[in-house]
């Protein structure tokens, strides 16, 4: 096996003198035979290839470049598969110093894994924001123990860096822009969100639970030390998409989601809405899951940072028909909008507490009683939580 490995370290070595067909072969030659405990070095170089390199069932394996720019994976090409990089049903892998560009679908997707690391890896479609692109940058799915530090994702046509169906999570230090969505959790529990910067997407930071998904009832979620700025890209999800009914302008938006912190962030001249949090009536899709809980509750909102531009929100998709019709802000348009939707039926209330926050404006909208009685009073929401996020990597 050691002949093997020296042999295919030699043929990536000399890789830019292969056809096509032969580097899609040494590169896929070596994400299968790797042995657990082993280590994938790839080499500098752009390298176009045609085919997902795919990866099951091994434990403990490094995969790691040259460094981010450096090693270039370019499936602008791809012929076979959707992702560029998939791994599944392994333990204990890292992925570092790399930069995947263009796949067809997803750039890197891990599934059923649990622990999984991605340090300075890039995932973009370098020609920017285009509703073809791949849906997922990022994409640790139905994972636990996801660490993904210093990473940078462009031109997801979803979600640049997302986190799904997972457990313990930590995203840090990283950059989203020129997405749909920079950063998102969804269906997830205990997750820290952290010094990361979010700018030029349409929404910055999201917050979400679904319906029809496997893992239900996502949270304890913390965002907390990031900078969410200038989120006001146009929407260009494909049709069909939930993301695609997050309008143009939003910072950080809650959906149905409990137990969130949002604290000490930066949000900033984003032109609907800093912070958004919404019940899933909200998107006016219909509800089948039985065991879905629609409602956001216990959300506090804590020692944040609000600016924005003195201008209107945006007029585009159905939330800007609302600003258009119903909610007339004009120029004033609340940092802080809550959907004002409650469960009639909850034992004891859905808590929405704001507090110490720098600039910040309120309102709710009153959407489940057509948007009749919009108030700006903060006051039943002047309280505390305290809400656990204990993130094990171990």
């Amino acid at each position: 096996m050691k002949k093997t490995f020296l042999l295919l370290a030699f043929c990536l070595g000399a890789l830019l003198l292969f056809s096509q067909q032969d580097k899609q072969r040494a590169f896929q030659t070596l994400f299968i035979e790797v042995e657990n405990n082993g280590i994938i070095d790839l080499p500098e170089g752009n390298f176009t290839l045609t085919g997902t390199l795919s990866m099951d069932g091994k434990k403990s394996v490094i995969i790691r470049g040259k460094g981010r720019d450096k090693t270039i994976l370019n499936f602008d090409k791809q012929t076979s598969g959707a992702e560029g990089i998939r791994i599944t049903n392994g333990s204990d892998i890292a992925l570092e110093n790399l930069t995947v560009q263009n796949t067809k679908g997803d750039a890197i997707k891990a599934q059923l894994v649990d622990g999984i690391r991605f340090h300075q890896v890039k995932a973009e479609w370098t020609r920017g924001a285009h509703s073809s692109n791949g849906g997922y940058g990022i994409y640790p799915v139905q994972c636990q123990r996801v660490l993904i530090d210093s990473c940078y994702a462009r031109g997801a046509s979803d979600a640049g860096i997302y986190v799904g169906q997972s457990h313990h999570i930590i995203v840090r230090n990283s950059v989203a822009t020129e997405n749909v969505a920079g950063i998102e959790i969804e269906n997830s529990l205990y997750a820290e969100v952290v010094n990361n910067e979010a700018f030029n997407n349409t929404g910055g930071i999201l917050v979400f639970d679904l319906p029809d998904l496997l893992v239900k009832k996502g949270g304890f979620t913390k965002l907390y030390q990031n900078r969410v700025y200038n989120n006001n890209h146009v929407n260009f999800a494909p049709k069909g998409n939930i993301v695609g009914k997050v309008p143009a302008g939003t910072g950080i938006m809650i959906l149905a989601a409990n137990n969130v912190v949002i604290e000490e962030n930066k949000i900033i001249n984003n032109r609907t809405a800093g912070t958004v949090v919404v019940s899933y009536y909200i998107t006016e899709n219909p509800i089948k899951d039985s065991s879905y809980y629609p409602y956001p509750s216990n959300i506090f909102i804590h020692a944040n940072l609000y600016e924005r531009k003195h201008q209107r929100a945006t007029m585009k998709g159905r939330m800007g028909k609302l600003f258009r019709f119903k909610l007339r802000f004009g120029k004033n348009v609340p940092h802080i909008i809550y959907d004002g939707i409650l469960d009639s039926k909850a034992v004891s209330p859905n808590k929405l507490c704001i507090q110490n926050n720098q600039g910040a404006s309120f309102a709710n909208i009153d959407a489940s009683n057509g948007f009749k009685n919009i108030s700006r009073n903060l006051t039943i929401h002047t309280c505390t939580l305290n809400i656990p996020v204990n993130v094990t990597m171990q």
